[in-house]
């Protein structure tokens, strides 16, 4: 009987131990037999999945570790190494009180995780320009370089390098993702409008009798829906956030500002109310945050409260253009400066490789840059082998950089662009004065582009704006 259960015991296990082995191969390594090169998406999906651990490492450092790393705190009953630790997170945090002195230590928490993201994506993005296929080999060793590079930043003092050193590179890394960030939704806002069009044309031509009009319907009530939405944030935020003129100033121009795009995109001749909608409810958002973070609390009746919202809603956001960077034709060529003539040539190097519908190749970082066929990834890399002349692309760097500019951004979200505020009105990190206008003025950017990008083809009709 003894056997018997010994032998059930070590099946189960070895189910157990290969179904975790893969799973784990399969988030930091290659999911395929070891014949089979990784995919031309699996580096890609990797950073993206390793910047979300370092923003939930950062959070966890910042409402976490730094209250344990207080003179007060748990680490104090450590001896020796107890004592380094608070020692090195505390300087540079010389506050009055132990709240701002938390704050302080909480925000370079985030730092150290910020910094070693970013180093982390710039020697990603320098293998990657020395070697193209880097961005999607190694992985395992990666997540382990990665570890070693947030735990050795636990170590060191927080003075000089965390504060102010990488605070200060962290807000120029940050200014440059929010200008990215608005072109990329801004793209992201146009694509939608276009694809939801040509559905609508598609199944006109497909089944007729006005089939088409479904879909019409759907973008006139997906637009009324998100201006309703963004006029009913608007009346709100003139009865709550009123109090004083910086506030109402806000409110008025994302007013005004609405209004304004909406009726010269209407004036045109093309249809992109849904990407007119978009945008005026992303402005509305923008500006909600803005008012929010005003450390002034006659005019803001939120203060006191966890945002636990607002930093969700801007991780969305972030996450979302994210994977728009990643996976899109539109803002691959945003990347690479709008320059495809050498993409184009390998695709059209490459047509005569492809033999039936099931040899379609499989896109990389660069759009139309081709890796092979979706086949090669089932024979082993077979069309690898025959297919001596297809290289990887060798722009991915560029979305490392991308993604280091995103780590810039979270840390200074976070943080409230380092700000720590010393009056007793700030309730929470992300409250100060320049969290606002730093939120507002990317609110002003993105309405400043999208405009441009209606009036542009008018201005100048000789010039191609597709």
């Amino acid at each position: 009987m003894g056997n018997v259960v010994a032998g059930i015991v070590a099946g189960l296990g070895w189910c157990f131990c290969t179904a975790a082995a893969s799973l784990c191969s399969s988030c930091c390594g290659n999911d395929k037999a070891s014949s089979v090169p990784p995919s031309a998406t699996s580096g890609r999906r990797r950073s993206v999945f390793l910047l979300v651990i370092s923003i939930a490492l950062a959070l966890a450092f910042q409402y976490g570790v730094a209250p344990a790393l207080q003179p007060d705190g748990k680490a104090s009953e450590v001896p020796r190494v107890g004592g380094y630790l608070i020692e090195v997170w505390s300087s540079g945090c010389q506050y009055e009180t132990s709240e701002l002195r938390e704050r302080c230590s909480g925000n370079t928490g985030v730092y150290r995780v910020a910094s070693a993201t970013v180093l982390f994506f710039l020697l990603a993005a320098i293998a990657a320009a020395c070697k193209p296929t880097a961005n999607r080999e190694a992985w395992p060793a990666k997540y382990v370089l990665f570890i070693f590079l947030v735990a050795g930043t636990v170590f060191i003092s927080n003075d000089p390098l965390f504060f102010p050193v990488y605070m200060n590179i962290g807000r120029i890394g940050a200014v440059m993702f929010i200008f990215f960030q608005q072109i990329i939704l801004i793209d992201l806002a146009f694509n939608l409008n276009e694809s939801w069009v040509e559905k609508a044309d598609r199944v006109e031509t497909d089944e007729g009798g006005g089939a088409g009009r479904r879909w019409f319907g759907a973008i006139l009530a997906t637009c009324g829906l998100l201006y309703a939405i963004s006029f009913t944030v608007i009346v709100l935020m003139f009865l709550f956030f009123s109090g004083c003129r910086s506030n109402v100033a806000f409110i008025s121009v994302t007013l005004a500002m609405g209004i304004i795009v909406t009726v010269v995109q209407l004036s045109g001749e093309e249809a992109s109310l849904l990407t007119s909608a978009v945008i005026v409810t992303y402005a509305t958002y923008l500006c909600l945050t803005a008012v929010s973070k005003n450390p002034n609390g006659a005019c803001n009746p939120k203060l006191g409260d966890e945002d636990i919202l607002g930093i969700i809603l801007g991780i969305g956001f972030t996450l979302l253009s994210l994977a728009w960077t990643g996976w899109s034709f539109t803002a691959e060529s945003k990347i690479n400066g709008g320059s495809s003539d050498s993409t184009e040539d390998s695709s059209v190097g490459n047509e005569h490789l492809s033999d039936g519908p099931n040899d379609q190749g499989v896109k990389g970082v660069v759009a139309n840059q081709n890796y092979g066929t979706n086949t090669d990834e089932e024979t082993g890399g077979r069309g690898d082998a025959q297919n001596g002349s297809s290289k990887p692309p060798r722009t991915s760097w560029r979305l490392n950089v991308v993604l280091a500019l995103v780590a810039c951004w979270f840390s200074m979200a976070l943080t409230g662009w380092g700000a720590i505020e010393t009056g007793g009105n700030a309730a929470n990190p992300d409250v100060s004065n320049v969290s606002m206008w730093m939120i507002i003025s990317s609110q002003w950017l993105a309405l400043s582009l999208y405009l441009w990008t209606l009036v542009a083809p008018k201005l100048f009709p000789d010039r191609d704006f597709s």
